[in-house]
């Protein structure tokens, strides 16, 4: 009896610890169900209601449209005003391949009876139909196309779920929609009565459950390759930034358009002075040089960095550049017209000197600075300064030392007409407040893979008379050795301002190409620039632009030279640094340009980095 009873106990005490044991295990069950349904709940919206028309998954609406209409034709990238609207939708495609047998049955049958409704409509004397004879066409090449294996046959569903935060906004968004179909002919409806299949059908699921099919050939599915959204990269090419429609990379080499000018127009403090510092940083990686007129001393850092050269021009420094110097050009051709081509330089710069700028500064309305007799005699001073410097036409006379301005208002001195009248007013650039830094022999060399002009000190007169001496200066170097180079003109404005500096910078943008030269042009005065017709020429000229962050007043305007869509219009005031849109020909993708820790180091005007840089 003492052993069964403790048999018994032992027994009990098993069954009390299988029993604990399965409660401990029901319990971490119950505990990892609980948590799974709690990951569900998180990642599920809060609630769905399936309407006739639409559905409503949380607090967004949604509605799914089907195409069951298409044209005799599609042309390769149909689809891609659909992929880059600036909408949020969800596109999905099914393609089911079709026995190639069952097809050539089907179409055997199909063009019998085609052939039977003409014959019907022949003995009936009616008029012959070119529909039936453009369907049994276009049957009779497939069935041929079929037959040897060059095309295969599918059957193609193609859904859109559009989402928006009303009602009102979701047909305001079908409406686009259903506009960019019609356009190319491609019809589509809402999916009535079946907007949950619609959904599950449009969803990461591969289910398609509205099974609205249309027969395609390989060519006419191959024109609805999805991936069609604006795309700027090339093999070959320097990043600019990442492509905001597909997150992709903006890399793009200039030089392969038909012209390598850039302009950049953004308000202050956009980012179009770190824009372009990046892309002269990156270009100089890939055997670019790079040449520019730094207005604000910004670009002295990055010149710094590289071991580039930097001038600064003042009326207290030692750097010297004579508006004489002639190009040491290679080629016979230009080597004949170089002297013309310096003359005709030179005038528009003495018309800037003597009295352009005055005026402009002044606050003066434009009239010309010089009269018809004045023209007359400086053309016949410089080319007898040029002679008695004895350079002639003849190119071989072009080694000689130039003349300086020194030598021109002598002999404007002793000449006869207005000559001496013009030597007065050009006196105070030979011996008077600004003698010296344009009117001495040039003691510059521009031998480096980045040299930088400032003119921040240069006097506001001085400015825009310095920009053209030194954008005449760097003409010359260029057409002398043909390099893959850059030249940046920061603050553009200032040379717009006047007629003859304005048609330099033109004649430069319209004839760097041939030199293998790029013009970048800088400007946030948009208006000003936009308003000159030299302005707008030289956007016409430039096959790359870039438009950052404007003013109210700025974005009209360039909606207007541009051809913007009204949500680019919007978008183009609301920017953050840094976002634009890149015009690269005839494509443009809105873009964010990016930088590494070092390259931003380098090239920021952001006063507040720059300190905190200078503390570490």
């Amino acid at each position: 009896m003492g052993k069964k009873k403790k048999q018994k106990q032992e027994l009990s005490a098993a069954q009390i610890a299988a029993q604990a044991q399965a409660m401990e295990e029901a319990e971490i069950q119950k505990a990892f169900e609980q948590g799974i349904t709690t990951l569900r709940d998180l990642i599920s919206p809060s609630s769905i209601e399936i309407h006739s028309d639409y559905f409503r998954l949380g607090t967004k609406y949604g509605r799914t449209l089907y195409v069951y209409g298409y044209p005799r034709s599609l042309y390769t990238g149909w689809l891609s005003p659909l992929i880059n609207i600036d909408e949020v939708l969800d596109v999905s495609m099914y393609i089911y391949p079709v026995d190639t047998t069952i097809v050539m049955k089907n179409l055997q049958k199909k063009v019998t009876q085609l052939e039977a409704s003409i014959n019907v409509n022949t003995e009936k004397g009616k008029v012959r139909d070119p529909e039936l004879e453009a369907a049994i066409g276009d049957a009779e090449e497939l069935r041929d196309q079929l037959q040897v294996g060059a095309e295969k046959f599918f059957r193609f569903g193609l859904y859109v779920t559009l989402w928006a935060d009303s009602l009102e906004e979701l047909g305001f968004v079908q409406r686009k929609i259903e506009t960019l179909f019609g356009q190319q002919m491609v019809f589509s409806k809402v999916a009535s009565s079946q907007q949950e299949q619609g959904m599950n059908s449009v969803m990461p699921q591969c289910t398609d459950q509205l099974l609205i099919r249309r027969n395609m050939d390989t060519g006419a599915i191959s024109t609805s390759f999805p991936f069609t959204s604006a795309d700027l990269t090339q093999e070959k090419g320097i990043l600019y930034g990442i492509n905001m429609h597909n997150n992709g990379l903006v890399i793009f080499d200039r030089f392969s358009l038909e012209n390598a000018n850039m302009v950049v127009f953004a308000k202050s403090g956009a980012g179009k002075s770190f824009t372009v510092k990046l892309e002269a940083l990156r270009s100089m990686m890939v055997g670019a040089e790079v040449l520019i007129i730094d207005p604000e001393n910004e670009y002295q850092r990055l010149c710094d960095a590289v071991g580039g050269s930097y001038i600064r021009l003042s009326l207290n420094s030692d750097v010297r550049i004579n508006p004489f110097d002639l190009p040491k050009v290679i080629d016979a051709e230009d080597a004949n017209d170089a002297l013309r081509a310096n003359l005709v330089t030179l005038h528009g710069l003495f018309r800037l000197m003597l009295g352009g700028a005055q005026q402009a500064s002044a606050g003066a309305p434009a009239a010309p600075a010089l009269t018809p007799n004045e023209e007359a005699d400086l053309d016949q001073a410089l080319i007898d300064t040029y002679a008695r410097a004895g350079i002639t036409s003849d190119a071989l006379t072009h080694q000689s030392t130039p003349p300086t301005i020194a030598n021109l208002y002598d002999t404007l001195l002793h000449m006869g007409g207005t000559g001496p009248n013009l030597a007065q007013r050009l006196r105070k650039y030979t011996t008077g407040t600004f003698a010296g830094i344009f009117s001495q022999q040039s003691n510059i060399d521009i031998n480096n893979q980045m040299v930088v002009f400032n003119i921040r000190d240069l006097e506001d007169e001085l400015r825009p008379v310095a920009m053209y001496i030194v954008l005449s200066h760097i003409w010359n170097v260029v057409r002398a050795q043909q390099k893959r180079r850059l030249l940046i003109v920061d603050e553009a404005w200032q040379l717009m301002k006047y007629d003859d500096s304005a048609n330099f910078l033109f004649s430069l943008a319209k004839r760097a190409r041939k030199y293998y030269l790029g013009l970048t042009t800088i400007t946030q005065d948009v208006e000003d620039f936009m308003s000159s017709k030299m302005g707008r020429a030289i956007v016409a000229n430039s096959s790359m632009q870039i438009l950052l962050k404007q003013s109210s007043s700025a974005v009209d305007v360039l909606s207007d030279v541009f051809k913007l869509t009204s949500e680019e219009k919007k978008r183009l005031s609301n920017f953050p640094v840094g976002q634009g849109l890149f015009f690269a020909g005839q494509n443009h993708v809105h873009i964010q340009v990016i930088a590494s820790e070092t390259e931003e180091s380098l090239i920021t005007t952001n006063p507040v980095q720059q300190q905190d840089q200078q503390g570490q």
